[in-house]
């Protein structure tokens, strides 16, 4: 006698709630399905068996499902994970049965069954044991565009779903950064939501889609809807940034600002104001400093990425305005690295006329960076009302200190070797007073090709009151394609091998050079401090 066959298990996806959106695919396998299972809360009725009702026989053998615990608390030893994992565990035992006994078992799952589905739990209970197919089905996200009737994503732009039972703070964060974004599993979260949406600057874009493709759909503006009239099927949506409305026509933004062409940056900031008061959304605009970090986009902050992608206006040196990436519809300033003050009234003329402006910085805006030449130019009439936020981002000298080893690790002073703003010797008597209180030290702007002598000054400075074979990190493009990191002894520190893009970290005289078991040599500072 041959040993019987095991029966086929099918994931069915119906699709988001019309019946007339389930695949010819999904309806075949219903119709030649010996048992039919659905989960339903303890009220019993079942969307899924609804979506699929038409298709079924009297003589499907009909398992449902019944979760022990949906909202409402349960005095299980387990907590509610404990109650659910019994519950999955039981269920799978009950369809292994029939799977054991020949039958073909459809498992129905609205959506698709292995997005946020039910049925993903009997799938890895089972999918190893018997043959098993899953039959995709229609997205509650994708019939929540369509009912919008807007795009979801455009060209290089990336959609985002989240859950939203995740904690505020962390669905702000993704919020920010997002291009487009689905949040789904509303109801009780959607509180949480809308203040994750707030904080993030994302209201205003949110959409609101309810049921979609069914009976009861709902759609509406975010903003607009009743927290208590809010099901578990529903969810927030941010449509494509493309081709959305960004305040005033951009041409509006030019006015006497500057006629110099500057390619696909628009026009380069000449610092001429631009008097009309605000622009034709009656809005005010802002300006945000934004610290890019120091090298690509994985030193860039959740926050610094999401103003970034808000504005409407990007304004910066052109080298740095160019590692942000290029989204339609804003309008990019570059201009030379030297005209700083001219770069502050620009954006803030923009302001003025009710733009939103992201100024852009390396590093961290308030290091030696745009952060105050913004704020000096906002503290002055006609811009004492232009609102004027800063973003911080990763500094260089932290992230040379990373690439090293830890030699920040106790007290230690930034100081600029550019002598284009400050006199020389109030540089060199910095470099004495930090250097006899013994701190470490972070050196910015070491050389250009206009100054080639500060290096080799500093050093001798220094080395009055450090040992020879101090250790100094030359940190030179970060996070960049041509990162360098070397350790030197301050001895042999040699100015030709340092430029603009390099940042100096000297030690004290507690700071340390370690070869490590694998040969790569690592500088830290101890945080202890010996005792005098």
């Amino acid at each position: 006698m041959s040993e019987q066959q095991t029966g086929r298990l099918y994931g069915v996806g119906l699709g988001p709630g019309d019946p007339s959106l389930m695949t010819v695919r999904a309806v075949e396998v219903i119709a030649a399905a010996d048992v039919i299972a659905y989960h339903s809360a303890r009220h019993g009725r079942s969307i899924a068996r609804s979506i699929a009702e038409r298709h079924l026989r009297p003589d499907h053998v009909e398992e449902r499902l019944v979760y022990p615990v949906t909202t409402e608390t349960t005095d299980h030893p387990g907590g509610y994970r404990g109650a659910m994992e019994e519950f999955y565990a039981d269920a799978a035992a009950r369809l292994a049965a029939h799977l054991d006994a020949g039958r073909t078992v459809a498992v129905l799952a609205e959506g698709d069954p292995l997005f946020y589905g039910s049925y993903m739990h009997m799938h890895k209970r089972l999918a190893d044991r018997y043959p098993t197919e899953v039959i995709p089905g229609v997205t509650s996200v994708s019939a929540a565009a369509a009912r919008l009737g807007t795009p979801l994503v455009e060209g290089e732009e990336v959609l985002t779903v989240l859950p939203g039972t995740l904690p505020e703070e962390e669905l702000t964060a993704r919020l920010a950064t997002a291009d487009a974004a689905a949040v789904m599993k509303l109801g009780r979260t959607f509180p949480t939501v809308r203040r994750a949406l707030e904080r993030s600057g994302r209201l205003a874009d949110a959409r609101y889609v309810e049921r979609a493709t069914m009976n009861a759909e709902r759609t509406a503006p975010l903003a607009e809807v009743d927290p208590e009239s809010v099901p578990y099927f529903s969810m927030a949506v941010l449509p494509s940034r493309v081709d959305a409305p960004r305040g005033d026509d951009v041409d509006a933004a030019r006015g006497d600002s500057g006629d110099a062409p500057n390619g696909a940056h628009g026009d380069a900031p000449r610092g001429d104001r631009v008097d009309a008061p605000s622009g034709a959304s009656g809005r005010p605009g802002e300006v945000v400093v934004v610290g890019l970090g120091p090298a690509g986009p994985l030193w860039l902050t959740p926050e610094a990425r999401g103003e970034l992608a808000a504005a409407e206006d990007l304004v910066g040196y052109t080298t740095y305005l160019d590692r942000v990436p290029v989204r339609p519809g804003q309008r990019r300033h570059a201009s030379d690295n030297k005209v700083e003050a001219v770069r502050a009234e620009f954006a803030l003329d923009l302001a003025r006329r009710g733009r939103r402006v992201a100024v852009v910085s390396s590093g961290d805006p308030g290091v030696f960076a745009m952060a105050t030449a913004v704020l000096e130019a906002a503290c002055e009439d006609p811009y004492r009302e232009v609102p004027v936020r800063i973003v911080p981002g990763m500094t260089a000298a932290h992230a040379a200190a990373a690439r090293a080893g830890a030699p920040l690790g106790h007290d230690y002073a930034v100081i600029s070797l550019s002598d284009r703003l400050k006199p020389w010797e109030v540089i060199a008597e910095r470099l004495r007073a930090a250097a006899a209180a013994d701190l470490v030290l972070a050196l910015y702007n070491p050389g250009s090709r206009s100054r080639v002598w500060q290096v080799g000054k500093a050093r001798e400075l220094l080395l009055e009151h450090r040992a020879p074979d101090t250790p100094v990190v030359l940190g030179r493009d970060i996070g960049g394609p041509g990162e360098r990191v070397r350790i030197v002894r301050l001895a042999d520190l040699d100015p030709v091998q340092v430029d603009m893009r390099t940042i100096l970290l000297v030690g004290s005289t507690q700071t340390r050079t370690v070869r490590r078991g694998d040969g790569t040599d690592i500088v830290w500072t101890p945080r202890r401090y010996p005792e005098s």
